[in-house]
């Protein structure tokens, strides 16, 4: 075993008030002093630079995930992996055959009739003027109302949806160890209900297609299907969510940004993108390595995690050149890696890219100014860039 030099920069990565502040200043110093740095309190590696971050993410044999993808997972081992990013080829491999047809570009884009009344809805209720907290007003329901359509349940229980998302992910909300569980266990049992009645009884949305898809005669299980809804529900609106409230903020701070938006709505895929790359709604994901490797000039021994920190990698100019540290949303090309890279590339990436240029599109339909009104709060979390509080004032 090599010797692991600690790095104090890197333990910083550890502090919660960290991520409720701007962090970017720590991962520029990663990344131009230290880009596979030990953090030696928790034992890992911080890699904060683009080219290996994509080298980990396209190397799923010498870096795996079924170890865990959370720091808070170091030392953990699971009887059945609890989400399919916690899988590896070829039983990952099976997952996306079984699942990808629902989520390809051109099975998404007709969900856009539905997803549209959902954000003109919320939109309507907007008082131009006033001071509004957009993270409740639009950025939680609207992503959650989407899922429970595509749940096939009512998108008015988007408030329980909402809990248990919450309760997933570490850092998030406000609650005791105990109402975490209790809410974990009941999203559980009724995903595994849900998953249950949709094999018997199939009808027309993506959960009805997931429970019945075959390839050479072989579908999901129960469980499996379970463990890809929990997926769908907690990924699928958290990474949306906290791209739409960091990215209007973002664009509230720039107006001449908004303003090139409101002068060209066609350019909002292109901005879309942009706001990916710049709020990175999920900021880091672990693996795990299986043979010993070198990166960026450091020995990785065989079973060490490596923690990939994605929002540092979207701003290494190495790649983004001198603006990496700008918001340019006509920014063209654009390798960012908030959706992952590799085998683990994002299988919601175009649902997430769909539901946000549909909220740009007709916020900007109605308001063409954006400004703040309050201070912005974000949470602790080291895993979701999350926004909880984010007072804008809109007008035309």
């Amino acid at each position: 075993m090599s010797e692991h030099t600690p790095s104090a920069l890197a333990e910083g990565l550890l502090d919660p008030t960290l991520y409720q502040g701007d962090p970017f200043a720590l991962y520029d110093e990663l990344r131009d002093t230290e880009p596979v740095a030990w953090c030696a309190s928790r034992g890992f590696w911080a890699v904060t630079s683009h080219a290996e971050v994509s080298e980990i993410s396209v190397s799923p044999d010498r870096f795996r995930s079924g170890s865990g993808i959370l720091v808070d997972e170091i030392g953990h081992s699971y009887d059945a992996p609890p989400t399919m990013m916690h899988t590896d080829p070829p039983a990952h491999t099976r997952y996306r055959r079984l699942v990808q047809p629902s989520f390809k570009p051109t099975a998404v884009r007709p969900l856009a009739d539905i997803i549209r009344p959902m954000a003109t809805g919320l939109l309507d209720a907007l008082v131009p003027g006033e001071s509004i907290d957009i993270v409740p007003a639009l950025s939680i329901p609207y992503p959650l109302q989407v899922i429970c359509s595509l749940l096939g349940t009512d998108p008015a229980r988007w408030p329980t949806f909402f809990e248990w998302s919450e309760a997933a992910i570490p850092g998030e909300g406000d609650m005791t160890d105990d109402e975490r569980s209790a809410r974990q266990l009941a999203m559980w049992e009724y995903l595994t209900t849900l998953a249950s009645e949709k094999r018997r009884s199939p009808s027309d949305d993506v959960i009805s297609q997931l429970a019945t898809a075959q390839i050479e005669g072989e579908e999901l299980s129960e469980v499996e299907l379970a463990m890809f809804l929990i997926q769908l529900l907690v990924a699928g609106n958290e990474t949306t969510r906290n791209l739409i409230s960091g990215g209007l903020v973002a664009l509230a701070e720039r107006p001449d940004q908004l303003a090139v938006l409101v002068e060209d709505p066609s350019r909002i895929p292109m901005a879309v993108e942009e706001l990916l790359r710049w709020t990175a709604p999920v900021i880091s994901f672990m693996r795990t390595a299986t043979v010993e490797a070198e990166l960026a000039g450091r020995q990785i021994d065989v079973g060490d995690p490596v923690l990939m920190i994605y929002a540092a990698a979207n701003r290494d100019p190495a790649v983004f050149g001198e603006s990496a540290g700008t918001l340019d949303v006509t920014r063209d090309p654009n390798p960012h890696l908030s959706l992952g890279f590799g085998t683990h590339f994002c299988l919601g990436a175009p649902l997430a890219r769909l539901e946000a240029a549909i909220v740009l599109e007709e916020l900007l339909a109605r308001f063409t100014s954006i400004e703040l009104a309050g201070p912005v709060v974000r949470s602790p979390s080291s895993i979701i860039a999350g926004v909880t509080s984010a007072p804008l004032r809109l007008s035309r």
